[in-house]
């Protein structure tokens, strides 16, 4: 109802949120308010106390004075000085964020928000700590993907279940729910700050002993992204790499 969004924006919240969400943005002047719009919309309705964290990643447009025009008492944009990776982006925002739990979604809104109940049921009852939205579990719709793009896409979720061995069919869709506590050892650990942090955030889980839950999402590919999938898909492989040779030099064992 337009009278939780009215609330919600002018009202402050007094006590640490139930929900953070984390939107990283990177030269999104074009769809920096649909998408606020859209998440504010469908979680003031959800009858929980949350906040909004813009993390921007340097961007050279009006991304962030677009956001803080906006005057949302309960959104934070939090400015980077330079470009410093999706991954750093995240990380800022995550150590930012007062929630008891916190979700990252893309600033392109390709995963629906209405999506989050589904993770929610996973971390509050069901006692997951990280709950990853899933273009490729059984029953989650994917639209607008091209031919290439879906093969590129089978072919590195494939690379990653043999060399990683996480156990989650698709590491890299931009909607994932995480605990406090989660979040808290994660970022601490984290050594990838750009597109593919995500993979390292779910290997770490694992060896870790953090509980993934991975459920399926509709999935919407949005026109003007700026990413560069050839260059993206050169950087998670090398990420792919890097986490191995982390892992054989004790970089992620627990003190």
């Amino acid at each position: 109802m337009y009278d939780n969004y009215q609330e919600w924006k002018i009202k402050p919240i007094k006590q640490p949120p139930y929900l953070s969400i984390i939107i990283p943005a990177y030269n999104e002047s074009e769809r920096i308010i649909p998408t606020i719009g859209a998440v504010a919309s469908q979680v003031c309705d959800l009858g929980i106390e949350w906040e909004l964290i813009i993390a921007d990643d340097g961007s050279i447009d009006d991304t962030v004075s677009i956001a803080e025009d906006l005057g949302l008492v309960n959104m934070r944009v939090l400015q980077a000085p330079i470009n410093g990776g999706k991954g750093s982006a995240v990380r800022r925002g995550m150590a930012a964020a007062r929630g008891q739990y916190i979700l990252f979604a893309d600033a392109d809104n390709s995963t629906p928000i209405e999506e989050i109940s589904e993770l929610i049921t996973k971390v509050e009852d069901e006692g997951y700590d990280i709950v990853v939205g899933s273009r490729a579990a059984v029953g989650a719709e994917e639209a607008n993907k091209s031919m290439l793009r879906r093969m590129m896409s089978g072919g590195l979720r494939l690379l990653v279940q043999k060399v990683l061995r996480i156990g989650v069919s698709d590491t890299q869709c931009g909607f994932k729910l995480y605990t406090r506590e989660a979040a808290d050892k994660l970022i601490l650990a984290q050594t990838i700050m750009g597109f593919s942090f995500d993979l390292e955030h779910l290997y770490l889980a694992r060896k870790y002993g953090l509980k993934i839950a991975e459920v399926p999402v509709q999935w919407i590919d949005a026109p003007g992204s700026t990413v560069d999938t050839r260059k993206e898909v050169q950087r998670f492989l090398k990420s792919l790499l890097q986490i191995k040779i982390n892992d054989w030099k004790g970089v992620y064992e627990i003190a």
